[in-house]
């Protein structure tokens, strides 16, 4: 017996994944693609070792569970994949490394974790997996901006963590083949999953690392529940009682879900982050470095700053800083430019328990004056932009950004993503694995992870 499913937004996106093919791909989706795998792995094999992925990896050992998914930079244990897309979904957000689209959520940390812990355990081939990592960014960044993002990261979301279950469910379902029917499903069961609250600010604690993981976690179960038979609600989107647009938005436009869908990638507009730190902080920090090269390399701490805020980052970014931890100082602008003008970097190393207690940099970033901008709030977030400005003489010096270092405007390419993992990484083959990302349809899945675990025991050793 067949029923008629219906043409609305969620059916539209269902048909699309469902008949997303290598060959749909514009070579340009396929080069970001490429490059999103390789800098989420490099992400995730940095974050393996930290307290929070650590902490995931014990209570997933302690459940028993035991799969074909590997953890990544870990030689044991094999993990179902949806366990294994917690792990290495937290790991890849671990210390805000990951990819950032404007859509204001982080891709990658989601969907290249969901799709390699599926893709290994169904011994996929790297063009199924590439076309998987494609969908899932698409429906990931897509459900974001139907949601407009600023109005939803102001009513206390975590875009990462509430979008993300649809891309690892698209992503899952290219891999496991799901019809359109049962591709909806998925969409369904990932929606009623979709969370992730920004309290994590308030005392700068672990949440916002597991939001990447968790939301992983839940796109596998819901394409796996689906192929077993499992329904969802087939309108997720659109419905009005309950649906997430409605739910998440004051300001929610079911339009950019599906307009262009399969001609525009959203996808191409992701960003390599360059910085350690919140992406909505970086064009700061470009300008910040841009007046410590200006007005000489040794910054003057006394030097007065000013920093010009949209209401968004103001409250995202622009609270008071005070040492507590590596996150807290990861989302603090005040920090951020702060260390930027004294190291002239923001990378791990600026977050080291040493420096975020420098007496002289948390001097000068409580001296910080924070100006609020009426148009930066015109700008943001289609671009992250953002100025600094530092007295010189009698002067001010301003330096404004439109878009930061990481952007399409001022894209990181294959050579800095690869110094970005090598120096994150050093004990990696950094280059073997870029020859194999970067040609990944000539390859397997498995190829690409049998290249990151047998280090963890020589790391061990050593």
């Amino acid at each position: 017996m067949t029923h008629d499913l219906g043409n609305g937004p969620t059916m539209q996106l269902a048909r699309w994944i469902s008949n997303l093919k290598w060959r749909d791909l514009p070579e340009r989706t396929k080069e970001v693609s490429r490059l999103a795998l390789f800098d989420t792995l490099g992400c995730g094999v940095y974050g393996y070792e930290t307290q929070w992925t650590q902490a995931l990896l014990g209570w997933t050992q302690a459940g028993g569970g035991r799969g074909a998914s590997r953890v990544w930079n870990a030689e044991q244990p094999k993990l179902r994949a949806a366990d294994a897309a917690l792990v290495n979904g937290t790991s890849s957000h671990a210390f805000e490394l990951d990819d950032y689209h404007n859509a204001k959520l982080h891709p990658g940390a989601v969907v290249v974790p969901a799709a390699l812990a599926m893709a290994e355990q169904l011994e996929s081939s790297g063009e199924q997996l590439l076309t998987a990592i494609a969908a899932g960014y698409e429906v990931m960044i897509r459900s974001s901006l139907a949601l407009e993002p600023s109005a939803a990261r102001l009513r206390g979301w975590h875009l990462t963590g509430a979008c993300g279950p649809f891309g690892a469910a698209a992503a899952c379902a290219v891999l496991m083949g799901l019809d359109a029917e049962r591709t909806a499903w998925a969409l369904g069961l990932a929606g009623t999953q979709g969370a992730g609250l920004w309290a994590f600010n308030a005392d700068g604690t672990m949440s916002k690392r597991l939001h990447a993981g968790k939301a992983a976690h839940s796109g596998v179960m819901a394409a796996e529940l689906a192929a077993a038979g499992f329904s969802g609600p087939t309108q997720i989107y659109e419905t009005q009682d309950g649906g997430f647009l409605k739910a998440f938005s004051d300001k929610s436009n079911v339009a950019p879900l599906t307009h262009e869908l399969g001609s525009t990638y959203h996808l191409d507009g992701v960003s390599i982050k360059p910085y350690s730190c919140c992406g909505s902080t970086h064009a700061y920090i470009d300008a910040a470095l841009a007046l410590r090269q200006r007005l000489g390399n040794a910054w003057d701490p006394m030097r007065p700053v000013r920093v010009g805020l949209s209401k968004v980052v103001d409250v995202q970014c622009g609270f008071d800083y005070a040492p507590s931890s590596a996150l807290n100082a990861q989302m603090s602008l005040r920090y951020c430019v702060a260390v930027a003008l004294m190291d002239g970097q923001v990378l791990p190393a600026q977050f080291s328990e040493q420096k975020m207690n420098d007496p002289a940099i948390g001097a000068l970033a409580a001296r910080l004056d924070l100006v609020d901008d009426p148009a930066l709030d015109k700008l943001y977030p289609v671009h992250f932009a953002g100025w600094v400005a530092a007295k010189a003489n009698d002067d001010w010096m301003q330096v404004d950004i439109l878009d930061p270092t990481g952007s399409t405007a001022k894209p990181v390419d294959a050579a800095a993503a690869r110094s970005k993992f090598a120096a994150n990484n050093p004990r990696l083959p950094v280059e073997e694995i870029a020859r194999v990302a970067s040609n990944i349809e000539r390859h397997s899945a498995r190829d690409l992870i049998d290249l990151l675990v047998p280090l963890s025991g020589k790391r061990a050793a050593a």
